[in-house]
């Protein structure tokens, strides 16, 4: 087998190695694909405490073998799933952490792992029908999740980004309005305590920047009495929040991640059940492909964000 690891800050290798045997209840797959996610952004740039070090968990790809007591899958069949250290054309997963994908799909808009996570910040954060949204960050997760948040039926999509490209896909994909956050306007944003009985804000401020300006602008979108959900993975320091005025609005405040395996699992079989009936797809997001032995390249562009990217994926 081969895989990437990291050996310094930005620099990776291929690495060649015996390929591993499944046990009880484990499957030996070959990866054909994998995600580059942005919350391994800082550990490719950051000095880690010790290398190397491994990444990647986006999987998706073929089962070529399976151990004693697998009876879900068999060699051949087309999977994605939970599965770690996946920059690497083999790797081992438990049966429970893996779910088929449809025969016609491509591997790479297969992504099972941020798949569940969109669905799951969907399932967490309540919105009702006529509801108005406001979603901030467009990159991957908040361009998948906008997807998710036309099913539920709200009144108005509000998508805010800096990027003019983000904000154009969004629109594309089903917002209804589309701002730079310096162009928003002070009726959606409340931060004034005279103003508490006035139909101003949103019901439903969804954070997916990992910023904190991201964070900042959505705690004063949301309305008194709203809802205020944080999908963006928050990683490079710590961050400041006016507490104050989220007791003031009396806001429900969503920590929209979760770790739970059965809740993840549960979130992506509704996700694959979104793509086979044509509700949702990754084909308008990923848009930067790259080889294993250019992992830096991928993670280059997902930092520096050239005009039209949302995602990078390493075809195996």
């Amino acid at each position: 087998m081969r895989y990437s690891r990291l050996i310094a800050p930005r620099r990776s290798e291929i690495v060649e190695d015996a390929t591993p045997e499944p046990g009880y209840g484990e499957v030996l797959l070959e990866l054909k694909v994998c995600g580059v996610c942005a919350s391994e952004l800082h550990p490719w740039m950051d000095p880690r405490p010790s290398y190397p070090y491994r990444m990647g968990h986006e999987p998706a790809g073929i089962v070529r073998a399976i151990g004693r007591g697998v009876t879900r899958f068999k060699p051949g069949d087309r999977v994605t799933g939970l599965l770690l250290q996946s920059y690497s054309d083999c790797g081992i997963a438990s049966e429970e952490s893996l779910l088929p994908i449809p025969e016609t799909l491509p591997f790479e808009f297969a992504l099972g792992e941020p798949l569940a996570c969109m669905v799951n910040a969907q399932r967490r954060t309540r919105i009702e029908l006529a509801d108005r949204v406001a979603l901030i960050g467009l990159g991957f997760m908040g361009l998948g999740l906008l997807q998710l948040l036309k099913l539920r039926g709200p009144r108005e999509i509000i998508a805010i980004d800096p990027r003019e490209d983000a904000r154009a896909l969004a629109l594309e994909l089903g917002a209804d309005i589309a701002y730079d956050p310096a162009e928003v306007p002070d009726d959606l944003r409340l931060t004034k305590w005279e103003n508490w009985e006035k139909p101003v804000g949103v019901d439903v401020a969804i954070e997916a920047s990992g910023t904190q300006p991201g964070l900042t602008l959505a705690s004063k979108m949301v309305k008194a009495h709203g809802i205020l959900s944080i999908l963006g993975f928050h990683q490079g320091g710590l961050r400041q929040v006016d507490v104050e005025m989220w007791n003031w609005k009396a806001i429900d405040v969503v920590n929209a991640h979760v770790r739970r395996h059965t809740d993840l699992m549960e979130s992506m079989r509704i996700g694959l059940d979104l793509i086979s009936a044509g509700k949702f797809s990754f084909e308008p997001l990923v848009t930067h492909r790259f080889g294993l032995d250019q992992l830096d390249e991928a993670f280059t562009a997902l930092l520096e964000k050239p005009k039209g990217f949302v995602k990078s994926v390493v075809l195996i």
